[in-house]
């Protein structure tokens, strides 16, 4: 299935992430452009469960990869399940989410499999038969059009809000349940615990809305009017790094390379 693309859709309380479904519009773009088959893959312990709510979206078979030992990440099992779906299939592109989960799982993968990786990407450019990623470098201050020198899957990871998940297109797709076997993998790092983060940070990431603020406030005392903004719109705060190192509000609520990353529906600064 070279003339394929896999995507990889990462899910969290029962419920396929945000990010993920920027993952599968811009697979759908891709698969359309360039006239190949899209297939997003989901792991888990419950994954036939999850791919149903990817059944309403236009690709041609939702991968759902269900075992037990799929509960919880685990690079060993993760790296391991993924390896044998692909190395069987053989897909030309496997795309992911640039999360801290997958910013762990996409190096150690692409090293089994001998595949160029190519990271933090916000687009793709043709140049004739050539397929060109995007990716941003010195703090976001130049572009760099990167090609992919190896045999397939190359594999490449897509960064928070590049693309709208209101541009994932409507359909339907069936469901494809496949199974690997896991069990000679030697699991070398285990989770312990799962802790939350705590109630006072704020996760910028699932923001629908934000209002940022930098120097332009000129002093804390005008934060003021931007939380009355803020409890209107029922938006959060984010804040530059000058803000946050003048100590007009918290390090949990900086924005950016240093600090987090989103894409909201709306974005006022």
């Amino acid at each position: 299935m070279t003339n394929s693309i896999y995507s990889l859709l990462d899910h969290s309380d029962g419920k396929i992430s945000p990010i993920s479904w920027e993952v599968l519009a811009f697979g759908q773009r891709l698969a359309q452009d360039l006239e190949r088959s899209l297939h997003p893959l989901i792991l888990g312990r419950d994954a036939a469960a999850l791919a149903q709510q990817v059944r309403g979206r236009k690709a041609d078979s939702i991968l759902a990869v269900q075992h037990e030992q799929l509960g919880e990440y685990q690079p060993d099992i993760y790296s391991e399940t993924l390896r044998q779906i692909l190395v069987e299939d053989r897909p030309d592109l496997f795309l992911m989410a640039h999360t801290y989960q997958n910013i762990d799982l996409a190096p150690r993968l692409a090293a089994r499999l001998k595949s160029g990786l190519v990271t933090d990407c916000i687009g793709y450019k043709r140049l004739g038969d050539d397929l060109l990623f995007t990716r941003q470098m010195f703090r976001n201050k130049i572009n760099a059009d990167v090609r992919i020198h190896s045999t397939p899957p190359r594999m490449v990871t897509l960064q928070s809000g590049a693309v709208s998940s209101d541009d994932v297109l409507q359909g339907s797709c069936s469901v494809a349940e496949r199974s690997v076997d896991l069990s000679q993998v030697e699991v070398i790092r285990k989770s312990l615990e799962v802790v939350a983060s705590s109630k006072e940070r704020v996760d910028l990431g699932k923001a629908e809305i934000i209002v940022a603020v930098g120097r332009g406030i000129k002093e804390a005392e005008n934060l003021e009017i931007i939380q009355e903004l803020a409890h209107v719109l029922d938006a959060e705060i984010g804040a530059s790094r000058a803000a946050v190192d003048s100590e007009w509000l918290e390090r949990s609520r900086q924005i950016g390379s240093s600090g987090q990353t989103g894409s909201p529906r709306l974005y006022l600064a």
